[in-house]
């Protein structure tokens, strides 16, 4: 934290005041607080109403077709005039081109799953994107700084989706003291995984973070698309009532218990195949992809990471279930991403409402730790 926040920590006008770090005023926004790329979530609504409330909101386009995706970025741009986001799968066939796209419309922040190569960070660096890798290790967020990527998103374990197995409490410092330590990171490092609330924004402030993600907190908002009867069942649920599951795309991914995951934990593996092979199917039926683009991109996936064959073919099942759950309302035919923080979340507010309070929570502990000295 600069000395420059120390006039801002006030709550002014009926609102938070703007809190300065090296991450908001690289991509020129008031507040350290990142809404995830959530795939069928984070659309332009979600997106457009986290900027607009002073945070970064992200599109999530994995999703998405190249024509879907252009829709999405000239949508936010009409809901909006702050500076959002966009996450890409730096394996996909056509990522130079989504690339492009953010370019051409002039997007602020390209934000990656996977670590994008050299050229593209280069490519998009030189036309004014600010280029953020989510990373889940020390020696990843390096690579991609030496590469030079602008900030990085580190995940711990607690977050919802892909998730590795270190908590974010470990993870974190682990990634800052690699990029330089607390103060002198050489790049901005944002926090997710277990995020909510004032509490968790100071915590990793103090770590040296210069802010934080958050996907679950942000999907249980009024301003989320995600239908009210699923909602309603994620406020249901508790601390316990996450679990990660290899059995939904065959990589490690935190989901909420329910009838069809706790099925697909417990049945059979080749079961489990076959409804992958079927999924897929429906993915390139509502994609317009060609068996072969999908050949290709499941080829690009296995070079970018250690997945097994099977789990290539299993990732195929990831976007329709996620589907049915999320869009669709049918959990009983689909899952239900989630982070453990599921379990400490009471309510829906807007974007604007949410980021309010974690941002008068926020200054007001900051205000009491600095009385203690």
């Amino acid at each position: 934290m600069s000395e420059d926040q120390r006039d801002d920590d006030k709550v002014t006008s009926g609102r938070a005041a703007t809190l300065s770090t090296d991450f908001t005023r690289l991509v020129g926004v008031e507040y350290p607080i990142v809404q995830t790329g959530m795939g069928w979530v984070s659309g332009p609504e979600l997106t457009a109403a986290t900027a607009n409330a002073g945070g970064l909101g992200i599109i999530a386009s994995a999703t998405m077709t190249y024509a879907e995706l252009e829709s999405a970025i000239v949508r936010t741009k009409a809901l909006t005039t702050k500076p959002f986001g966009v996450n890409l799968r730096a394996d996909a066939e056509d990522a130079a081109e989504r690339c492009e796209l953010l370019i051409r419309h002039g997007v602020r922040v390209a934000s990656f799953a996977l670590a994008p190569k050299p050229e593209l960070i280069a490519r998009l660096k030189e036309n004014g994107l600010v280029v953020v890798p989510s990373i889940g290790a020390a020696k990843h967020a390096v690579k991609v700084a030496s590469w030079g990527a602008d900030a990085v998103i580190v995940q711990g374990g607690e977050g919802g989706g892909h998730t590795g197995p270190v908590a974010t409490t470990l993870l974190l410092p682990s990634v800052i003291d690699a990029l330089g330590g607390p103060g002198n990171t050489s790049i901005p490092v944002v926090a997710a995984g277990g995020f909510f609330d004032g509490r968790g924004l100071v915590a990793a402030l103090a770590y040296g973070a210069a802010g934080v993600a958050m996907g679950t907190r942000f999907l249980l908002t009024s301003d989320s698309q995600v239908p009210d009867a699923v909602k309603r069942q994620y406020l249901e649920k508790g601390l316990q009532d996450t679990v990660v599951s290899t059995r939904v795309d065959g990589m490690p991914h935190r989901v909420l218990r329910t009838g069809l995951v706790n099925a697909l934990e417990s049945g059979s593996p080749v079961k489990g195949m076959l409804a992958a092979v079927q999924n897929a199917n429906k993915f390139k039926s509502m994609t317009g992809m060609k068996w072969q683009a999908l050949a290709k991109d499941g080829l690009n996936m296995k070079k970018a990471s250690d997945r097994t064959w099977q789990q290539i073919v299993m990732a195929a099942n990831t976007p329709m279930l996620l589907k049915a759950g999320l869009v669709e309302g049918n959990t009983d035919a689909g899952v239900l991403a989630s982070g453990q923080v599921v379990g400490m979340i009471e309510d829906l507010p807007s974007c604007d409402e949410l980021i309010q309070r974690i941002m008068s929570q926020a200054l007001e502990r900051l205000g009491a730790l600095r009385a203690l000295g």
